[in-house]
């Protein structure tokens, strides 16, 4: 059941990096845990075969990133995407700009820590009445979203300065071209799945009173895998794959051959669970996640044969 993190290039959308991996693995049954934006780069954890059945259960952990936010200029894609019409951007005044200080942006990032709503972006993957938002949104029926959940773990300011190249973190990141040299705060960002940092950085503008938008996004760690823990993604198919049950966000529970046989077959088993749970057999290989049910009773949310696994 491989698990295959890439260190996601440039340029290449989450779809397209599987369509790639299909190839180099020599199988159409890949996925991904977690979509990357075209313009961000990092941690995309890809998954294979039997694999795939984990993507909701890896997809659900905490993310963190390193942004790039450039403030005075504002995209319709809220990152450093230009527009085919040039009056789409918004920009602020010059005082505006010269008033901002990294002191400033610091205070302003650390109130996002208590931020538990959020627009999404107008061109996101987001369903609106059965459409994507960025389907509309390349239509120009560019609405955003309504507001839903989100949550803000950790946010620092790393380093503020009058341009991105100034900046001390962007060496040895491929990042996009920039629209323009502005001011520009790189912060270091830890979110719940589902948070949109392009939302983040249109919205730190917003306290800051410029339009602002994400000059750069690098996905350092997805739940428990981090950069260090991807290859390219040409030698996708070379690397060592990772152990999926070491990458559940759940404790996990051992079981005997008998028992997990048993839940192999959908059977009622008596385990005592406290919370959702990784079942693996007495070689190591996952059997099933399951969580507690009504009246004592296991309810299964996936389920794993034998031979299945490594």
């Amino acid at each position: 059941m491989p698990v295959h993190p890439v260190d996601k290039p440039l340029g290449l959308s989450s779809h397209d990096v599987v369509a790639r991996a299909r190839r180099l693995l020599g199988t159409r049954r890949v996925g991904h845990a977690g979509t990357l934006d075209p313009l961000a780069t990092g941690v995309l954890v890809l998954l294979s075969e039997e694999a795939t059945k984990l993507s909701p259960f890896l997809t659900a952990g905490d993310k963190e990133y390193l942004a790039w936010v450039a403030f005075g200029l504002g995209t319709p894609t809220l990152d450093a995407e230009p527009p085919d019409d040039q009056a789409l951007l918004t920009r602020a005044a010059p005082e505006a700009v010269a008033a901002l200080t990294r002191e400033g942006v610091a205070a302003a990032a650390r109130a996002f820590l208590g931020v538990t709503e959020q627009r999404p972006p107008a061109f996101s993957a987001v369903k609106q009445g059965g459409t994507r938002s960025y389907a509309a949104a390349r239509r120009g029926e560019a609405t955003e979203p309504p507001a839903r959940p989100v949550a803000y773990r950790d946010v620092e300011v790393v380093a503020f300065a009058p341009t991105r190249g100034e900046l001390p973190g962007d060496r040895g990141f491929d990042l996009p071209a920039e629209l323009a040299e502005l001011p520009c705060a790189l912060v270091s960002v830890t979110v719940a799945a589902g948070t949109y940092v392009r939302s983040f950085a249109r919205d730190l503008g917003a306290r800051l009173g410029v339009p602002a938008h994400l000059a750069g996004l690098v996905r350092v760690r997805a739940g428990k895998v981090g950069l260090a823990d991807c290859s390219p993604l040409d030698a996708v198919a070379s690397a060592a794959p990772l152990d999926p049950v070491a990458l559940l966000p759940y404790p996990r529970t051992t079981l005997d051959d008998r028992v997990a046989t048993a839940v192999r077959q959908g059977k009622q088993v008596e385990l005592g669970l406290t919370g959702t749970t990784a079942l693996v057999d007495e070689d190591g290989n996952l059997a099933a996640i399951v969580e507690p049910g009504p009246d004592g009773r296991v309810r299964y949310l996936r389920v794993w044969q034998r031979g299945m696994t490594p």
